[in-house]
């Protein structure tokens, strides 16, 4: 008789995204031309930059020719853009990381959910509530069931509270999603004590920096003092460049890194990752690579700001306008997503339900994220110039 890994089971049987397409797909059929507006699902609407496009182009053109055809890469990326990465992301920040530190791979969230496997089940994980549900899934789907919830409500500005009791695995992931909120460098560097002090291990998505303004609002956690001894970094190209259909990320496990064994014995993770792709990743294709190399280019870097900076018109278009209608809204600046709290006597799906029928329009509602996440709502920047100023006034109207 064949068994299933029981874990499975204690997730919930709909993902978040899954259950909003099934309600956008069965009030379609109901509903065949409405003209529904989706600000929902963090996907990019502007296409990919020109200088990435060209770059593609010119490696799948090489991918047709004998002399410069390439199969398998290096499971951990070719140099040229890991050396790109480290120049530009890290070294222009005063950040010192070393090429083979960094691993690139085809998403964010896929490294993030990965990451599980080289850790052991019995620690005790740290996270959001609200929370990307990725982290939370991941791990019970591995079979952690020590796991603290840090509750960020308005009540504290969203900022995280330090756990009392000690903990082992602390995912934190700023800018926030979902809640569009920031960590400042103190702030920060408080959770960074806290990982040097007791041995923990902080998993820092950093998905969003392009999105980051202010100045006292850390790009890297790695701009905090003693944070590559105990902190993984996560990267995509997915919001910054537009990759989400692409797909290429990148994490950071600095050599300094270390975890234990239960009789005490140190491990390099670095070493440990490394193990982990090499056995289960083939690499990012060459061309995607190629792309991603361009965006440092100073033309690309120029166009891929462009698109961050008609994001950010966006995420400012949601904010003011439902400030000005009378929500209650947290997010919006350094940030892709606008987090608002629904209007009394609705819950977030009730909430959901009433924006698609009523103003066919799409957003998240908070529970997805998490207990705490009830009562709020995610918009996103994402979707089109035209089709936020719409959305906007037909919430506000």
């Amino acid at each position: 008789m064949i068994n299933i890994n029981e874990n499975f089971l204690n997730v919930k049987q709909s993902y978040l995204f899954s259950e909003i397409a099934k309600r956008i797909e069965d009030y379609k059929k109901q509903n065949p031309n409405a003209d529904i507006i989706k600000l929902g699902i963090g996907d990019v609407t502007l296409p990919l930059a020109k200088a990435v496009v060209e770059a593609m182009h010119k490696a799948i053109d090489e991918m047709a020719k004998k002399e410069s055809f390439r199969g398998y890469g290096p499971e951990q990326g070719y140099d040229f853009l890991r050396e790109k990465i480290v120049e530009f992301d890290y070294k222009k920040r005063g950040i010192q990381i070393e090429k083979d530190e960094v691993f690139v791979s085809d998403g964010a969230k896929c490294d993030t959910g990965n990451i599980v496997d080289i850790l052991g089940t019995d620690n005790t994980v740290c996270i959001t509530d609200p929370v990307y549900p990725v982290y939370l899934d991941t791990n019970i789907m591995s079979g952690r069931k020590n796991i603290v919830y840090m509750k960020s409500n308005a009540e504290n500005n969203f900022i995280p509270e330090i756990p009392k009791e000690k903990v082992d695995m602390i995912y934190l992931c700023m800018p926030n999603n979902p809640t569009g909120t920031t960590l400042n460098k103190i702030e920060l560097k408080k959770w960074v004590d806290y990982g040097v002090e007791n041995k923990s291990l902080i998993l820092f998505d950093g998905a969003y920096e392009a999105f980051i303004e202010d100045e006292d609002v850390p790009h890297s956690i790695y701009e905090i003092e003693g944070a590559k001894n105990v902190a993984i970094e996560f990267r995509s190209f997915s919001k910054t460049a537009g990759f989400t259909g692409v797909r290429c990320a990148y994490t950071v496990v600095p050599k300094e890194l270390k975890a234990y064994t239960k009789d005490g014995k140190e491990v390099l993770l670095n070493s440990l990752w490394n193990r982990r792709q090499c056995t289960k990743f083939n690499g990012v294709p060459y061309v995607t690579q190629r792309g991603a190399e361009a965006t440092y280019t100073n033309e690309g870097r120029k166009e891929i700001m462009e698109n961050i900076k008609y994001y950010k018109r966006n995420a400012k278009i949601i904010r003011e306008g439902l400030e000005k209608a009378g929500y209650e809204v947290y997010g919006g600046v350094n940030a892709p997503y606008i987090w608002l709290k629904v209007p009394k006597g609705y819950t977030s799906w009730e909430f959901f339900d009433m924006l698609l029928e009523k103003k066919n329009i799409v957003g998240t509602p908070g529970v997805g994220f998490g207990e705490a996440g009830e009562g709020y709502f995610r918009l996103t920047a994402f979707g089109s110039y035209e089709n936020t100023l719409k959305a906007i006034d037909r919430i506000c109207n």
